[in-house]
């Protein structure tokens, strides 16, 4: 069997059906995928549709609950808290996202923090949709173990991603989306499915020593991003988005990958300004005065335009769910 290319409203509708087999609610299964497909769209492979078969596994074992309801709580004036209720986390960040929408031009900055979550997917997305709506946003997320403490050979913290976003007047938002290993772990999942090795520097195997072989990637730590700073900023990330939010540290977390195991129970942090609230009316045009200084130069892009260009693609040409997938879960 090969591939097949189709709209993204039947890759949506395929992954959806795919889920709600396996034990997940319809409205999860169309939430979560909308998010596989559209970062399979933006070309963010190692958040898109690689993920289903750990995703409907989960579900399947009770791993991840794909019945859950999240839930809100507002603990104080500008700081929301959502309980993910160990289900997928698409639902309960959508719920901190239409809190803080609300909140942000009320109280100028706005907090949201989430646990008893799961993978985020693409963590540039979340924030874009604040940024769609005016306002600044920062994501923070911890994962399962996969860093280690610079000069230590023992993961502690996880990739730990963080995505910005902002308005710029007359374009659309400029997003900066990264993890703090130097590729994300999703890449390595992917190479491991298609058999394909990695390239040196991405990883290390459990004896410490680099690795080109994906497996043994997995089994050993991920290269921090910056070396000893990056490693550091993982540790900032940890805090913000797992020691702040009551969520778990990464050594507590079991993996986004296999479907044995308690949920995994990690957590996220999303701030939201009001720019309005700081510097008054006209940031947006100051962002696009930024950017057009950004652009003028030679070789350069703003950050997040080649995914918009590779979504937009997409929307005209279509995605090509692979055999494999259509092997195991069936024709669209």
């Amino acid at each position: 069997m090969s591939g097949k290319t189709v709209s993204l409203d039947d890759a949506i509708a395929y992954v959806a059906r795919v889920l709600e087999a396996n034990r997940t609610s319809g409205p999860n299964a169309r939430r979560v995928a909308e998010a596989l497909v559209l970062a399979e769209a933006d070309g963010l492979k190692g958040h898109g549709l690689s993920r289903l078969d750990s995703y409907a596994a989960q579900a399947a074992s009770g791993k991840v609950d794909g019945f859950a309801v999240p839930s809100v709580d507002r603990r104080a004036s500008a700081a929301l808290a959502v309980d993910g209720a160990n289900g997928f986390a698409y639902p309960a960040i959508d719920l901190a996202i239409d809190g803080l929408a609300g909140l942000a031009p009320v109280t100028g900055v706005a907090a949201a923090g989430i646990r008893r979550s799961h993978h985020c997917g693409a963590a540039g997305h979340h924030v874009e949709r604040l940024a769609q709506k005016g306002l600044v946003a920062l994501l923070f997320a911890n994962t399962p173990e996969a860093i280690a403490p610079w000069g230590g050979s023992k993961a502690v913290f996880g990739t730990n991603p963080i995505a910005f976003a902002t308005p710029v007047a007359g374009e659309l938002p400029m997003v900066v989306d990264l993890s703090l290993s130097k590729v994300a772990r999703g890449n390595i999942m992917k190479a491991k499915q298609e058999g394909q090795p990695i390239p040196e520097g991405w990883a290390l195997g459990p004896d410490g020593a680099p690795t080109t072989d994906a497996e043994t990637a997995l089994k050993g730590t991920m290269v921090a991003m910056g070396d000893a700073k990056g490693a550091a900023l993982a540790l900032v990330v940890e805090i913000l988005s797992a020691g702040l939010t009551g969520a778990n540290f990464a050594t507590e977390a079991t993996s986004f990958f296999d479907a044995e195991g308690a949920p995994p129970g990690t957590g996220q942090l999303i701030l939201a300004f009001d720019p309005r609230a700081f510097g008054g009316d006209g940031f947006a045009a100051r962002m696009a005065a930024l950017a057009e200084l950004i652009e003028a130069q030679d070789g350069t892009r703003l950050p997040g335009r080649r995914r918009i260009a590779n979504r937009e693609k997409a929307r005209q040409e279509g995605l090509v769910l692979p055999a494999a997938m259509l092997e195991k879960f069936g024709p669209v």
